[in-house]
């Protein structure tokens, strides 16, 4: 809400941009992360190893246990379903405890991570490398970074990892290979924020940033109040929704939704808990959500955002007068997270379809320490093939059922947000009120501007890419004159300058390293491009 602006620039900015949508590889080894599996080599491999050394920074329960067993080439890797995209991103994290009772030999004390092209006979041929020192008898984490560590090419004649696309496995090796000495490492909390080159969600299609104080906005927002039959809502909640403002308002920029502890009589019911329950007047299909929230606390206390699809018979919500068709689940759940006051920081996110609804199978979550007292954004990515739900970048789970039919993906229709605090019979006497406070809510689509329209800027050369010192923009005799401006990922403009000459040089070594876009506008047209500061 705060930075709306700022997106609101970024996205029309680089519309003509390779856009990519950002997600995560990572795995705690605790059952909540998103790498399918792990193939070990020349050595055994435990994904669910009870931690022996609860200490300092690392307390998880369980870790990944490597025993090198003396195999010359021991390692364990993973594939990814998309090559990696270097250039938007380039590090790597692990955490890692070497015991010197499980080393032999006189091996140095190191990790390797290689990066290989598992579709190759030899996948080792073209890898590149990164070489870290282990420190033995306690955690450390180990960062890989392909932008400014030392890396190894195995093939000399293979180009600087950034610019290369074909990288698709993960192996990690422990004190080296070519040996027959024995390691026994623990790993913990793998983790790579990656490039998935999907739909490009950068057009901004609809938002409610909650600016104005007072009652919420009646354009984008409809309170639905009416109880279904039998005078009770689902889940076994307890609680009245109310269309009254002290249950919904804005205040300081955000959204309350306020679930109270209080008597109230509507539709012939007297219940003792109040919240309320918004339907958005905006309907979609497929496109990114984003939604930046702080949870309520309390047990008893059950809010979710969420989205079903328009087509729903619900007496009492705002769509179905106009579009209702099917019952639910036959229209699709999507629940982008949920939190329970009896499990407070951690958060699910769940499918409901006819193949599995209620105690649904298709879930997943994640642990957040500070669900309630910080924000956190709560994304949902929704593609024709998959849903992928994540909290600050984080995904925690991926739905994407092989077969798509009726049963397993009702989600050929639009859909429309949800946003509740519901309260169950868990509450406690000493629960008087709690709020979820919701920052922003934005919806991205994929720009239908037509190519056909940008003026294409040809002949524009920024070299060196990766620049150090200094910048050189090679342009054609066309666009002499045309105006250039250099931009943060950010968004903050940080330079402009006129193309006078064929070659103009800018010096950037005041920079900080990082990607840095260029917008030039000529007659021609408007055209961005990206360079690296090394």
């Amino acid at each position: 809400m705060r930075n709306f602006v700022f997106f609101s620039f970024l996205f029309l900015f680089i519309s003509n941009w390779t856009y990519s949508q950002v997600q995560t590889l990572s795995d705690t080894f605790e059952g909540n992360g998103n790498i399918s599996s792990w193939v070990e080599d020349d050595c055994g491999l435990d994904k669910a190893f009870v931690n022996p050394f609860k200490i300092g920074i690392n307390n998880s329960a369980t870790v990944f246990k490597y025993s090198d067993v003396g195999g010359l080439y021991a390692n364990i890797r993973f594939n990814t379903s998309s090559n990696f995209n270097l250039i938007s991103n380039h590090t790597f994290s692990i955490k890692i405890y070497v015991p010197s009772s499980g080393i032999t030999g006189n091996q140095t004390n190191k990790i390797s991570l290689k990066l290989q092209n598992n579709t190759l006979s030899e996948p080792w041929s073209s890898q590149c490398e990164i070489i870290k020192p282990l420190i033995l008898n306690q955690w450390q984490v180990v960062t890989f970074n392909f932008a400014s560590d030392p890396y190894l090419n195995l093939d000399s004649n293979s180009p600087n990892p950034l610019f290369r696309n074909d990288f698709n496995r993960v192996l990690i090796q422990i004190n080296g290979e070519n040996n027959t000495d024995k390691v026994v490492a623990y790993i913990d909390d793998f983790l790579y924020t990656y490039t998935d080159n999907g739909p490009k969600f950068n057009t901004l299609v609809w938002s409610d940033e909650f600016e104005a104080n007072g009652a919420f906005n009646a354009n984008n927002w409809f309170q639905q109040t009416q109880l279904p039959d039998g005078g009770t809502w689902f889940n076994g909640e307890i609680q009245h929704y109310t269309n009254r403002q002290t249950n919904s308002f804005v205040s300081n920029g955000s959204l309350k939704i306020v679930a109270k502890r209080e008597a109230f009589t509507n539709q012939g019911q007297t219940k003792q808990f109040t919240s309320a329950r918004l339907n958005s007047k905006f309907a979609f299909k497929n496109g990114r959500v984003e939604v930046r929230a702080k949870m309520p606390t309390g047990p008893g206390t059950f809010p979710a955002i969420w989205m079903l699809g328009k087509n729903i018979i619900e007496p009492g919500s705002y769509w179905t007068s106009t579009y209702g068709k099917v019952g639910w689940p036959a229209c699709g759940e999507i629940d982008i997270i949920e939190h329970w006051g009896t499990n407070q920081n951690f958060v699910q996110s769940a499918m409901h379809t006819p193949s599995s609804f209620g105690a649904t199978v298709n879930k997943g979550g994640q642990t957040i320490s500070t669900v309630s007292n910080e924000f956190h954004v709560y994304a949902l990515e929704w593609t024709t093939e998959k849903m992928i739900f994540s909290v600050d970048g984080v995904v925690h789970y991926i739905y994407n059922p092989t077969v798509k039919n009726t049963e397993t993906w009702p989600f050929l229709g639009e859909q429309y947000i949800l946003l509740n605090v519901a309260m169950l019979p868990s509450v406690t006497p000493n629960f008087s009120q709690s709020t979820m406070e919701i920052d922003y809510v934005r919806v991205y689509q994929e720009s239908q501007l037509a190519t056909s329209k940008i003026g294409k800027l040809n002949n524009v050369v920024l070299s060196p890419n990766p620049a150090t010192d200094e910048l050189i923009i090679t342009v054609n005799e066309e666009l002499l004159g045309a105006s250039a401006k250099i931009y943060s990922l950010l968004g903050q403009e940080l330079q402009s300058l006129q193309l006078s000459n064929q070659q103009n040089i800018i010096d950037v070594s005041n920079y900080q390293k990082g990607i840095y876009l260029i917008g030039i506008e000529s007659k021609k047209g408007t055209k961005t491009y990206k360079f690296i500061k090394n």
